[in-house]
């Protein structure tokens, strides 16, 4: 082989092996900026939601596996939307916060208006997909991208600590979406799993805020440790946790294993919460609710999906 051939051969290699690394590197900005755990755990519940509509209408996948993508890739693509209006927006926030300062709208990994662009086009994408299921799907996901991107995003997260309530009812409607690509909404089903997920929230949200108070107070958002202290929030976790235990036993179509598994859950959780009431450590606490959180909500999911 010649020199030259060696030569140019290095070169393409090399070449390929920047065009490979700034191929990774977008799709790494491309997760962080649709915050990729946050993304899966709100399309989590729509599937979950789909699944238990229809198992209660005796339903078979093979019916309406058509619905199901519509419904999946149109909720994901909404939900994508909206998450990166919600980093475009809030390009300055993330530029105080440690956790938030290599998201690509602040490292300019993406421009801003490349993001801006992005969220409306997902937006509207998602929305194309979901027009072709049922009218009560659309509503329910026009709502929750209204309620994160402009009552929450937009109005409320700077100013007042209900923000983590406003929040909360995008993500409370995911299983509705799920399950009125079947089913009509107005059931006890559907709707205690929206209360499940809207209320869990609470503690989860408050927990994190807990954990990243630094952040948060140099940032100036108005999360309730920031304005009320801990020693609030950690009633208010609490109260919320409390509010969950009687929910189990509204499906009770879903059999005595999942109300036993949902209310060992439960009791575990309040046990926990009620000790950071007496603990000196408050972020080490605040670690343990919000883990827990996370796995609470997945396991209850899988109970559901299992049992059914």
């Amino acid at each position: 082989m010649s020199k030259n051939m060696t030569v140019s051969l290095r070169k393409n290699e090399n070449i390929y092996d920047r065009n490979e690394r700034s191929v990774k590197a977008v799709l790494l900005d491309l997760i962080s900026l649709l915050k990729g755990f946050v993304l899966v755990a709100n399309v989590f519940p729509v599937l979950t939601g789909f699944w238990l509509a229809l198992y209660f209408t005796d339903a078979s996948i093979s019916q309406y596996w058509d619905v199901l993508l519509f419904t999946m890739i149109g909720s994901t693509f909404v939900i994508a939307g909206a998450l990166a209006l919600n980093n475009w927006y809030e390009v300055d926030l993330d530029r105080e916060m440690e956790r938030t300062k290599k998201r690509p709208t602040v490292t300019g990994g993406f421009s801003l208006n490349a993001v801006l662009t992005m969220g409306i086009v997902f937006t509207l994408v998602g929305f194309a997909f979901l027009f072709q299921t049922t009218s009560e799907v659309i509503i329910y996901a026009f709502i929750g991208w209204v309620t994160y991107v402009i009552l929450y995003t937009m109005w409320s997260k700077r100013k007042y600590t209900l923000n983590t309530m406003i929040g909360a009812i995008s993500g409370a409607v995911t299983p509705l979406i799920g399950w009125t690509a079947i089913a009509p909404g107005f059931h006890i089903v559907p709707i205690t799993v929206a209360l499940i997920v809207f209320i869990w929230q609470m503690p989860h949200t408050f927990s994190i805020a807990m954990r990243r108070y630094d952040d948060y107070k140099r940032a100036r958002v108005a999360m309730l440790p920031v304005i009320y202290g801990f020693e609030v929030t950690k009633r208010q976790i609490v109260v919320y946790i409390l509010c969950l235990l009687p929910l189990p036993f509204f499906l009770w179509s879903l059999g005595t294993v999942f109300i036993a598994i949902a209310t060992l859950l439960n009791i575990g959780w309040i046990v926990i919460a009620i000790r950071g009431l007496f603990t000196k450590n408050d972020v080490k606490w605040a670690n343990t609710i919000f883990i827990y959180s996370v796995n609470y909500l997945m396991i209850l999911f899988v109970v559901m999906m299992i049992v059914t």
